[in-house]
């Protein structure tokens, strides 16, 4: 690395601290100089935990915005405020990270695609799950075209019941639906990526509320509240590409199944298949024999650090601040995070309309 790279963290909360902030700590080229919460007490706790010696606290982005001597913005906040202040980030001079889902609408997605282009920043969002070892090791499968053309694909984030109840999770108007762009856009990006496709034609979808209004719920993290429940507790979405590729997407917070399986995907190619399931497995055809095989992903590196034992957000931060050192791009780019956005809308608005909706 070249230099020691300043940040601001914007949203002190859940997602900050279990991910974002420990990851940045243990890089050596990062400061943390900059945290900004509504409530001030997260925001003076997170600088006093992470934050370097002239490090500040904040309750009013805009005022973190204007020290120039910070060079990247972390947003995470509710899904609401990702745009405009993604936005506002990368037009102070600003190397941005945000969030995943990547805004709200998709219409805010594409604020931000633009601002990135207009500014000449870097924008990126946090799909961690890309940087974990089966995913790094399926996607060079991919691109070696070990499955040949992978024409059909499931996208699987189904819970049977761990339903968020803290923070803003069950309210519609601040993040936009529930399990579908909570945990449904981590599969779908992961799917995507794998597939690198990102011409959807058009998507068929449903959305549920069958369990939400269930009182004294058995629930990971206790039961949760009906009347405060304002987003579906499921969410299915069928998408057919450009190309006449088709993916299944399936998301739930809580749902009567016993097949749970969370930010993992299948794929059936040509050349052969391969699904998360337990491991990494890949199936095929040889020598007129079929044949399964379990990857083995206990040892060995990953692409952006050779050797690396790292959990999955510690290698996506590196990755981060080495596309920025390098002037490279991102490994999420933002158009494709904005395809996601598109399709996740799609099953929305499917779902109110009984429609399918052509992109």
């Amino acid at each position: 690395m070249s230099r020691t790279y300043r940040i601001g963290i914007i949203g002190c909360g859940g997602i900050a601290n279990g991910k974002h902030m420990p990851s940045l700590k243990k890089l050596q080229n990062v400061e943390l100089v900059a945290f900004c919460d509504i409530i001030e007490d997260k925001a003076t706790e997170a600088s006093e935990k992470y934050g370097a010696a002239d490090s500040r606290v904040y309750t009013d982005y805009t005022e973190l915005l204007k020290d120039d001597t910070i060079d990247i913005i972390h947003v995470l906040t509710p899904n609401d405020s990702h745009a405009d202040i993604a936005i506002a980030a990368l037009e102070s001079g600003k190397h941005v990270m945000c969030e995943k889902p990547m805004a709200k609408t998709a219409a805010d997605a594409a604020r931000m695609v633009e601002a990135a282009k207009r500014t000449g920043k870097k924008l990126t969002i946090g799909y961690n799950n890309r940087f974990r070892p089966d995913s790094l090791h399926l996607k060079k499968l991919c691109e070696e075209g070990a499955l040949g053309e992978v024409y059909y694909a499931k996208a699987h984030a189904i819970r049977r019941r761990a339903v968020p109840t803290w923070g803003v999770f069950l309210d519609e108007e601040k993040q936009g639906g529930g399990p579908l762009i909570d945990i449904g856009t981590h599969a779908l990006d992961l799917t995507l990526w794998m597939m690198d496709n990102y011409k959807p034609k058009v998507v068929l979808g449903t959305s549920y509320h069958k369990l939400s209004q269930t009182e004294n719920a058995a629930n990971a993290w206790g039961p949760w509240d009906p009347a405060k429940f304002t987003v579906e507790d499921s969410a299915m979405g069928m998408i057919v590409m450009e190309n006449g590729a088709s993916i299944v997407l399936e998301s739930s917070w809580a749902l009567n199944s016993l097949e749970v399986d969370e930010a993992k995907c299948t794929l059936c190619g040509t050349e052969a298949g391969a699904d998360m399931k337990g491991g990494l497995r890949i199936n095929g055809e040889k020598n007129s024999r079929l044949y399964t095989t379990e990857v083995d992903l206990s040892a060995g590196g990953v692409a952006f650090y050779s050797g690396s034992t790292e959990d999955a957000p510690d290698v996506e931060m590196r990755a981060w601040i080495k596309a920025i050192d390098e002037d490279t791009d991102p490994v999420v780019t933002p158009e494709q995070a904005y395809v996601v956005s598109q399709i996740l809308e799609a099953i929305y608005e499917s779902s109110r309309t009984g429609k399918a909706v052509y992109l």
